[in-house]
Formats: structure tokens, sequence, C-alpha cells
């Protein structure tokens, strides 16, 4: 007697789509590093802001803020063109806003209109990032991750950049991120950039697609909240443990979660996105309690918990345009600027009321959270 043989579950593969190669990915690195240099750039130029404008520590700041408002404000208005005119459209148009706010900020003759140039080069950068970000995402999860290293490596020259030309001229560094953004333009005449693909799966009934959009919007928010948790308050927790390095500790995490990202564009093509998303959240939170409960290991636990981490981000978006639209992208990006804002004061007031000892088990709690949402979201996106 032959016993049937039970049937397996196929593995996955890739969703169909243009092949990986220079042209494709050309627009998204020139702008993802342009991205990343001027994302990380206000902070290391405090100091030189504050001797031409005179402004005290406290006041410095606000420059920061702007910017980020701005990127903050820009995805909704990118979501709603992408829905009216091409993706080519509105990255041209985001990068020339960015370049004037550039230019605006360099020539600034007081406080007020250099902080008027960091909004606008905000909303340029976040019209860039949501409409790009949308793209590759539909393309699948090794573009939108690639893409998003590049970003990362920015991220890491920028402080490098910024001491080195702002004692020359203030202006250097934002006239560089002005020069790479007219690469970004270069390239995007060029070589084109990604058209939005649609949905792998037919759209679902305006009920569950709903419930799908607030789902991965609330997952979203919950990794950038975790994501800036970590970042934000992991050095001051290494801090009250007496680490002496506790920076060089919190710049391997930033470039843990950058190596994740590239490791992910270069071998994650053929694990579902939803599958490593609750991988990923689940190490991450095991990171967070490692750092918790053994504080010898507590540093080593942050650096792992950024390569961790780096998968989750691209592999979201590309998980979600495989039931909905590519052009919802940009208002995911709004969920996640709320979990960035939230979690990272949630964190402060937790420590001023239960000690930096507190850190650690919020973002334990905080990755528990995030696998509960991404099982939940596994669930809502399944084809019935």
């Amino acid at each position: 007697m032959t016993v049937p043989a039970s049937p397996e579950t196929p593995p996955y593969l890739p969703p169909p789509g243009p092949r990986l190669s220079f042209p494709l990915l050309a627009t998204g690195a020139a702008a993802f590093f342009m991205m990343g240099v001027l994302q990380a750039s206000y902070g290391p130029a405090f100091p030189y802001l504050q001797g031409r404008y005179g402004v005290d520590t406290a006041g410095v700041g606000l420059i920061a803020s702007a910017h980020f408002l701005g990127s903050a404000l820009a995805p909704p208005l990118a979501g709603f063109a992408l829905g009216r005119v091409t993706v080519r459209r509105v990255v041209v148009a985001s990068a020339a806003v960015l370049i004037l706010g550039m230019l605006v900020l360099v020539a600034a003759p007081v406080w007020a209109v250099a902080v008027a140039g960091a909004l606008v080069g905000g909303l340029g950068l976040g019209g860039v990032s949501a409409a790009l970000n949308s793209a590759y995402a539909s393309v699948g999860n090794r573009a939108v991750n690639l893409v998003n290293a590049v970003f990362g490596v920015g991220s890491i020259l920028a402080p490098l950049l910024v001491v080195t030309l702002a004692p020359v001229h203030l202006a250097l560094p934002f006239l560089t991120v002005a020069a790479l953004c007219a690469v970004t333009l270069l390239t995007a005449q060029r070589f084109g950039v990604p058209a939005l693909r649609p949905p792998l799966t037919p759209q679902v009934a305006g009920g569950r697609s709903g419930v799908q959009a607030g789902l991965f919007a609330v997952l979203i928010a919950c990794y950038v909240g975790l994501e800036s948790g970590f970042g934000t308050w992991a050095g001051r927790h290494l801090d009250s443990l007496n680490y002496g390095h506790a920076a060089l500790f919190v710049s391997g995490y930033w470039g843990g979660l950058t190596l994740g990202r590239v490791l992910t564009g270069l071998f994650g093509a053929r694990v579902r996105p939803g599958s490593l998303v609750l991988v990923s959240a689940a190490l991450a939170g095991l990171c967070a309690l490692t750092a918790a409960a053994l504080p010898p290991l507590a540093g080593a636990a942050y650096v792992v918990a950024g390569l961790s981490l780096g998968p989750i981000f691209g592999s979201t978006l590309a998980w979600m345009t495989q039931s909905l639209p590519a052009r919802f992208i940009p208002f995911l990006l709004v969920a996640g600027s709320v979990g960035g804002i939230v979690a990272p004061a949630l964190l402060g007031a937790l420590s001023a009321r239960s000690g930096l000892g507190s850190v650690p088990v919020t973002l334990a709690v905080l990755g528990a959270a995030l696998c509960v949402l991404t099982a939940l979201t596994l669930r809502a996106t399944r084809p019935h």
C-alpha cells in the first residue's frame, strides 16, 4: 500500500519584476545618499550655526525641528500627487524644492530665514523620500532595502563632511547637499525612476483593505518608535552602566542597522517579507531583554539589535505593496513619524520616573508589541 505524499508548502518565490541593475537603482542610490547626508548634518552643524547666528543652545535645535516638520508634512502631499502624476514628476519637483531650501539656508542673513530654509528643505526631502520609497517598495524587497541602506551610508559620512567643510565655511556642507540633489535630478533624467507597480494579489473589498492599511500603519509606527528608541536612549542606558565608550556602541547600532539592510538587499529576495519582519522583530526584542538582564552584554546586544532591525522598514513597505497600492506608502511614512515622536518621549518619561534601567525593558515591550502586530498583519494579508 502506497502512502500518499503529504503536500508541501511551496518555496517562496520573489514577485516577478525588473532585474536589479545599476540603471534601476541609480536614482534611488543618489537620492537616498543625499537624504542621509542632509538628515544627519544638522546636529554636527549646531556649533557652527550658533557661531554664525548667535543663537543659544536651546534655540539652535529649532532648525532641526523645522527640517523634520517639513519632512513629516510632505508625504501626504506626495501620496495625493502619486495618484495623479508620475513618480518621476514628484521626485523632480521635490528635489527642486529641496535645492531651493538649501540655497535659502546658506544665504540666510538672519536666523529666522535659515530656519525657514530648513523647513523648505525638509518638505523637499519628505517628498523625494515618499515617492522613491513607494517606487522601490513596489519593485521588491531587495530594491527598497538596498536604497535605504545607502541612506545609512550617507548618515554615517555626514558628521565627517560637516566637521571637514563647516570650519572653512558654514555654507559648504549644505551646498554639498544641494549638489548631491542636482546629481539626483541628473540620474532621474538619465536613468529614470521605477514606476509604481500594481499589487500582486487582487485588491480586497474596502473594509478588509482598510483593516490591512490600518495594521500596516500601526506596525510601521511601532517599528520607527523602536528604532528611534534604541538610537536615542541606548547610549544613556550604557552611560548609567559606566560603559567607557558608550558612543561607539551607539555608532555600532546604526552601523548594524545599515548592514542589516544591505544583507536583506543582497540575500532577502527569497524570504517572505512578513516572515522576515516577524523574525527580525523577535530578535530585536530578545536583544533588549539581554541588555536588561545581562548588563555586561548590553553594548553588544544593542549592536545586534541594529542588525536585527535593519530588514524591517524596507521589508514592511515591500510587503504592503503586495496587497495594497504603493501610493499608500507616503501615509505609512507619516505613521512612522508619529512613532518616532512618541517613543523617545515615552522612554524619557519612564526613565525619569523609574530610572534608566527601564530603557531596555520598555524596548523589549515595544519589540513584543511589534511581533504581535506583525502576526496580526500576516493573518490579515493571508490570501483567502
